[in-house]
C-alpha cells in the first residue's frame, strides 16, 4: 500500500535523524494502527476528548515511533513535532506520554500495564453505560507478563465485550518462550478469538466488524517484525537499531 510505505519512509528518516527508535516493532504494528485510526475506531483529532470516544492503547509502548507516525499522518500531531522525536524538549520520547501527546491514552513503559489500564477503562465504560470500545495492542513478548493473563480473567468475568486485545504475533518471543497453542490458551481464559493476517487491511477490518458476544475479543494478528525491509524482517539485530545514512538511502529505495 502506497500510503503505508510512505509512512515507513517517514519513520526511517526520523529514526535516522534521532538515532533512536524500535523500527522492527514499529513496522510490525503499522498496518494495525493505520486501520484503527482510519475509521475502525471512533477516534480523531476532533473527538479525542469526547467521553464516548473509542480508546486505542499501545501497550507495547516501545513501538512508539510507529504510533507517532500514525498520529502525524492522522493530524493529531504536526510534522515538525514528529520530526523532533527524542530530541531535547520534544513532546515525543521513546515511550509516548498521555500528558503531552494528543491521541495517546495511556503512558506506557513497563510491559503489561497498558493491558490492565485498558481493561479498567472498558469496565468503567460498562458501568457508566457508555457505548464505546477499547482496543489494546499487545506484543507477544508482553504476554509473558502475568498481568496479561490476570487481566484476561477479570475481563472475562465482567463480560467486557467492549474490549479488544490485538496481539502483535511476530514470534520475536519464540526464542525465549513459545506461546503455542496461543489460540487455545486465550479461549480457555474466556476470550472470543480470531486469527488474522496483521498486515492485511481487509482481514483486520473484517475481524473488527464482527458482532460482539458477551466476551472480550482477542485478535491474534500474525505479523512480520520489520515488515517491508528484507534485511530487517524477523532479524533481532534490528529490534533497537537505527539506519545509518547509507542504510537509509538503500531502505528508502527498497520501499519505492
Amino acid at each position: 500500500m502506497k500510503e503505508i510505505n510512505e509512512i515507513k519512509r517517514n519513520i526511517l528518516k526520523v529514526a535516522n535523524l534521532a538515532g533512536e527508535g524500535h523500527l522492527g516493532s514499529s513496522f510490525s504494528i503499522l498496518d494495525i494502527l493505520f486501520v484503527l485510526y482510519s475509521g475502525k475506531a471512533n477516534i480523531s483529532p476532533s473527538n479525542q476528548n469526547s467521553s464516548d470516544r473509542d480508546f486505542i492503547i499501545l501497550s507495547k509502548g516501545h513501538a512508539s515511533l510507529g504510533h507517532a507516525a500514525i498520529l502525524e499522518n492522522k493530524g493529531f500531531i504536526t510534522k515538525e513535532e514528529f520530526r523532533s522525536y527524542c530530541s531535547h524538549e520534544s513532546i515525543l520520547g521513546g515511550h509516548l506520554s498521555k500528558c503531552s501527546v494528543p491521541g495517546v491514552e495511556v503512558s506506557t513503559g513497563t510491559l503489561g500495564h497498558g493491558v490492565a489500564v485498558g481493561a479498567g477503562i472498558a469496565l468503567s465504560s460498562k458501568i457508566r453505560s457508555i457505548k464505546n470500545k477499547v482496543f489494546i495492542i499487545v506484543g507477544d513478548g508482553e504476554i509473558n507478563e502475568g498481568t496479561f493473563w490476570e487481566t484476561l480473567l477479570l475481563s472475562s468475568h465482567h463480560c467486557l465485550d467492549n474490549l479488544v486485545f490485538i496481539i502483535d504475533f511476530n514470534r520475536s518471543n519464540d526464542r525465549a518462550l513459545k506461546l503455542d497453542p496461543l489460540e487455545e490458551k486465550l479461549k480457555s481464559f474466556g476470550c472470543d478469538v480470531e486469527v488474522v493476517d496483521g498486515h492485511s487491511h481487509e482481514d483486520l477490518k473484517r475481524s473488527l466488524n464482527t458482532s460482539p458476544s458477551k466476551k472480550p475479543k482477542a485478535l491474534i494478528a500474525n505479523t512480520i517484525k520489520g515488515k517491508g525491509i528484507p534485511e530487517m524482517e524477523n532479524n533481532p539485530a534490528w529490534h533497537h537499531k537505527t539506519p545509518t545514512d547509507d542504510d537509509l538511502l538503500r531502505m528508502l529505495e527498497e520501499l519505492n
